[in-house]
């Protein structure tokens, strides 16, 4: 990031940047999941369940800080501690204590009146990804699968993940592996995409779009980015672009 940020309204840092900039420019924006399309961390939530959230809460924030740098580990380590959650208690993670963060529908509608392809592209898991398209319209996305053991009356997690095609872990590296490859099938350059997160997973992705947002982000990460919304929602982008 350059040495100079200028904070072109309360809580709205650029950098790198001469704003406005034109929305129909970019035609790939690529988002975050959880703490940025959504309110909470879900495994620290799912965790809350088997009374370790604090453990595990503690592990997501080392590893969004960028303290420890090998997501995929800590992510194992993790969904380890998860082992015998029920799919009532996921249901009720959803239900009760996931919300869809200010702004996000509004930037993601904008964004698609302006006919950009929008990407869900998550270090957590598919149970919520795919409620969370569903309920904003997103066009494509990538997550991981939580391994479910089946049993007569509610299917339980194992604490293991559940390899896929492209992988075993979506971690910052497959962010952006994931980011370029859909540009590349969509005949989209990287400097047409956006990039949103909050974390040091994230930061792969960030530096390889052509615009990225820090979205009340962890300092290492608001540092990097080109813009930094850290008051208000997501929507705040469209004061950049236009």
């Amino acid at each position: 990031m350059s040495p100079n940020p200028t904070e072109l309204a309360p809580g709205l840092v650029v950098q790198g940047i001469k704003p406005p900039l034109a929305l129909k420019n970019y035609r790939l924006i690529a988002f975050d999941m959880d703490s940025t399309l959504i309110n909470i961390e879900c495994v620290d939530e799912i965790a809350d369940f088997v009374g370790c959230k604090a453990e595990v809460a503690a592990i997501t924030e080392a590893a969004m800080q960028g303290v420890i740098t090998d997501f995929k580990d800590s992510l194992r380590q993790r969904v380890a501690l998860l082992r015998g959650v029920t799919m009532a208690d996921l249901e009720r993670v959803y239900s009760e204590r996931l919300r869809i963060n200010p702004g996000a529908l509004e930037l993601v509608r904008a964004c698609q009146a302006a006919g950009l392809k929008t990407l869900l592209v998550s270090g957590g898991f598919t149970f919520f990804a795919h409620r969370v398209r569903e309920q904003l319209g997103i066009d494509f996305v990538r997550a991981n699968v939580l391994e479910v053991r089946s049993s007569t009356n509610c299917g339980e997690l194992t604490g293991r993940l559940v390899d896929q095609a492209w992988g075993d872990i979506c971690d910052g590296a497959e962010k952006r592996r994931t980011l370029l490859e859909v540009a590349s099938l969509l005949g989209i350059e990287p400097d047409e995409c956006i990039a949103m997160g909050d974390g040091a997973n994230d930061l792969p992705m960030m530096h390889a779009s052509g615009l990225s947002v820090a979205y009340h982000a962890k300092p290492a990460v608001r540092t990097q980015a080109q813009v930094a919304i850290n008051q208000g929602g997501l929507d705040r982008l469209l004061e950049v672009l236009r």
